[in-house]
């Protein structure tokens, strides 16, 4: 029987039955036509899916460039944003680099790192503690070159700032010395004494030998016995010891013969004329009588050499005993004689305010 042939000429075999191969290999070749068709659909799938295509052999899908150029203009998702780390310099400023003067024209506030602290002055000062010093700043209470400060922590000079608390001069400076001595009888009032007597250099030798560079303010003559200051501030012995300032004196002066405290109390009060000039007091009293003696109080501002034993003298009452108990606001009170001991804060801050510092 001829076999029907296609249009090309070539025979049909699977109009006529074409007899499978033993073993079943049309069934294998169906079922390998079947899973190719399947394997071809789901790559399509997968190129569809994916925007990309496949390859001959399964591997992944191409990417399409198209799709990655969209997906790259999305918006990135917003970063934390982190504050870089501060600078830090070690570096000290230059001396008055930038200045900033107090808008009211008081205190000048000094750069970073120079100075020291308020209430760390206070403390060094000893008016308080750090703490103690900064409630009393928020208070108000403390004055720095005629301002009242409130600011803690501010920088302060100590050789050049005026400190005040409650209107008291405050001295700052640690080199400062002001130290009261209660000179003996026969004593000299000097430094050094040519002659070999004992003077008021002996008693502060150990203070002059460790660097402290002291004079005393004032003069008591050998006889004469009683309070004496010695200082290495200047300014401050210059000007207790000027008259101007009329910074008073206080004796207690035993004499020969019984006062009449409201007689000789007006004559040296209105004043007498002395071999140098005219002299008075500022205040006198009669405190004890017996014995043909008195024991008077004298007040005066005078600083000449033996006003008040010649101011006596003159109202017919000679000295036989003369203690000198106050200078300003600082009192020898039971000191003993030859002895040193320094002034407290009250009594420094007093007596720069008695001479205007």
């Amino acid at each position: 029987m001829n076999t029907p042939a296609r249009r090309d000429g070539t025979p049909d075999r699977r109009k006529r039955g074409a007899q499978p191969e033993r073993g079943g290999a049309s069934r294998n070749s169906s079922s390998r036509d079947a899973r190719s068709a399947q394997r071809g659909i789901a790559a399509r799938g997968a190129q569809q899916a994916g925007g990309g295509r496949a390859d001959r052999r399964g591997s992944a899908p191409v990417p399409n460039p198209q799709r990655h150029t969209a997906a790259s203009k999305k918006k990135p998702k917003p970063q934390r944003q982190v504050a870089p780390p501060p600078l830090l310099s070690n570096a000290k400023p230059a001396r008055h680099q930038n200045v900033e003067p107090d808008s009211s024209g008081g205190h000048t506030k000094l750069p970073w790192g120079e100075g020291e602290r308020l209430q760390k002055v206070l403390a060094k000062a000893g008016v308080a503690s750090r703490r103690a010093a900064e409630e009393m700043i928020a208070q108000g209470r403390v004055e720095v070159d005629g301002m009242i400060v409130r600011e803690q922590g501010l920088r302060i000079d100590p050789q050049h700032a005026v400190v005040r608390v409650d209107g008291t001069r405050v001295v700052v400076r640690e080199e400062l010395v002001h130290v009261a001595l209660n000179k003996p009888k026969g004593w000299q009032s000097t430094m050094s004494d040519d002659l070999g007597r004992p003077c008021v250099g002996d008693i502060v030798a150990e203070r002059i030998a460790a660097g402290q560079r002291l004079f005393h303010v004032g003069r008591l003559d050998a006889d004469t016995e009683g309070l004496l200051l010695l200082t290495n501030d200047g300014d401050l012995a210059h000007r207790l010891m000027h008259p101007s300032f009329e910074v008073s004196k206080t004796y207690l002066a035993t004499v020969h013969g019984e006062v009449n405290n409201r007689a000789v109390g007006k004559r040296l009060k209105e004043g007498l004329e002395l071999e140098d000039g005219p002299a008075k007091v500022d205040r006198f009293q009669v405190l004890e009588l017996g014995e043909g003696r008195s024991l008077v109080k004298v007040v005066l501002h005078e600083g000449r050499k033996h006003i008040v034993r010649r101011l006596l003298d003159a109202v017919g009452h000679p000295v036989i005993r003369l203690v000198r108990t106050h200078i300003g606001p600082v009192a020898l009170g039971d000191q003993r004689p030859g002895t040193l001991r320094v002034l407290g804060r009250d009594e420094i801050g007093k007596l720069y305010e008695a001479v205007s510092l």
